[in-house]
């Protein structure tokens, strides 16, 4: 990347373009509210709040300051003022603390700091001609991806400019998953900063091909810990990765946060080996979540495995599903990929509950244990194990150890992940008369942490 040469790059430079993205964001169903509300709120004209306490004060100095709008807000306990410019702003901010007048200024767009003069810092190109200056920790941070994705081609032999392939190419699309706080440097300073980077000097929201594409931003809100927000410089410190899993199963904390839907709103994680006012007799939050795979999904997978091997000598039937089945399937399909497009990650997991759920039913209902007709226990074979490759596919970016075990069990190569053959049944991999993998009694493909276990014997 060529360098932006100004020490503080200026975002009001690209406010219109700015604008025009927000309105295209705001018709986009794959872009969260809470991104292009963020974005919009900075791109306000600057503005100053004033306590109403201060209003005779406020009246008495107006003629001192830069010209401004005074806007009316009674049932606010202060009043605004609003600027065209932020020097404006600056300055009417410059003459209220001078006279003891207590305020706070909104959000606005303002001069994007790039370098200090930090030792251990990025050394930075010479900007200006100033050198000795290194790029402050938050620019850097933004460009970071593109050295990883550089970094990485090398790393595998290709030439490391291939990273263009990814970043600069109207066929790719790179999807950046952030936290809330970070929607001013990824969906403000960012774009601005790769629009910047055009050829050009009419610059746009919508680059040509070559040019940086802007990313697909896609944040959460706020998960909070125990009702608090957390943070590690905070006074509620998060608890680290490696301590919760000595709790959870990486699958169980995963599904467990899929499912609160952090797009919609800030939630609160509540685990309860952390939580000082959780009683013996309440169940984990964390724990319930994972269930759906360490009980219902993991006893059809077992079940069709086991009456497979001690009715069928661990051949997998080759009847083709019924039809109610491919249908039940394809709306499954149909629904979670609409959910999945949208990044309604708690949808999708609704849909596998649902899913799942029909298809443990069906299980008890068709293997009972008495299998006179040898037929209808293969074609009622073939429906469950339909019902289990589909819901291992769908949960294969969710749970990827539980279902990459399935895969091996199943005797299929990883063309089974295919969203090309997502409806198809498992004999387009397979073929007729396909043995299974034996599975040995008590084997689990999803199972608990094995700490849950030493909390329930007690």
């Amino acid at each position: 990347m060529k360098p932006v040469t100004n020490w503080y790059f200026k975002l009001r430079d690209y406010e219109q373009l700015m604008k025009d993205w927000v309105e295209e964001l705001k018709k986009r169903k794959d872009i969260r509210p809470v991104v292009w509300k963020t974005i919009d709120e900075f791109l306000k004209k600057p503005v100053i709040y004033i306590k109403r306490e201060f209003e005779e004060k406020y009246m008495g100095l107006k003629d001192s300051m830069p010209a401004h709008n005074y806007i009316e807000e009674p049932k606010k306990p202060s009043f605004t003022i609003e600027f065209d410019k932020l020097s404006d702003c600056d300055e009417a901010c410059r003459v209220l603390t001078e006279n003891g007048i207590r305020y706070r200024t909104g959000k606005t767009l303002v001069p994007f700091r790039l370098t200090g003069n930090i030792e251990w810092g990025v050394p930075a190109p010479v900007m200006d001609g100033v050198e000795g200056l290194t790029v402050w920790v938050w620019p850097e941070s933004l460009w970071a991806p593109i050295s990883f994705t550089e970094t990485y081609l090398e790393s595998i032999g290709h030439d490391k400019e291939e990273w263009r392939d990814y970043w600069c190419s109207k066929d790719a699309t790179v999807y950046q998953f952030i936290g809330q706080d970070n929607i001013y440097f990824y969906g403000i300073a960012e774009p601005a900063m790769w629009m910047a980077q055009q050829e050009s000097e009419n610059k746009t929201a919508s680059p040509a091909d070559g040019e940086l594409q802007l990313p697909v931003i896609v944040a959460n809100h706020h998960i909070l810990f125990l009702d608090k927000k957390a943070s590690s410089s905070g006074a509620v410190k998060p608890p680290m990765a490696d301590d919760l899993l000595n709790h959870y199963t990486p699958e169980q904390l995963r599904m467990h946060w899929l499912g609160l839907g952090l797009g919609q709103r800030s939630v609160s994680f509540m685990p309860k080996p952390y939580n000082p006012d959780a009683k013996p007799e309440d169940a984990d939050p964390v724990v319930k979540d994972g269930l759906l795979l360490s009980n219902v999904y993991n006893r059809m997978i077992r079940t069709a495995f086991y009456t497979a091997q001690k009715e069928l000598d661990g051949v997998m039937p080759n009847n083709a599903p019924e039809e109610k089945f491919l249908a039940d399937a394809k709306k499954a399909v149909l629904e979670y990929e609409r959910h999945m497009s949208k990044f309604a990650f708690h949808q999708c997991t609704y849909v596998l509950d649902s899913y799942i759920r029909n298809g443990s039913k069906y299980m008890a209902k068709a293997l009972n244990g008495e299998y006179p007709d040898k037929e209808a226990l293969k074609q009622a074979l073939a429906n469950l194990f339909y019902m289990i490759r589909i819901a291992g596919v769908l949960l294969h970016p969710m749970a990827p150890f539980g279902t990459e075990k399935l895969r091996e069990y199943l005797e299929v190569d990883e063309r089974i992940w295919s969203w090309d053959t997502i409806l198809e049944p498992l004999t387009y991999f397979t073929g007729n008369d396909h043995k299974l993998k034996f599975l040995p009694p008590r084997t689990d493909f999803f199972t608990r942490h094995e700490s849950q276990f030493a909390a329930a014997e007690e």
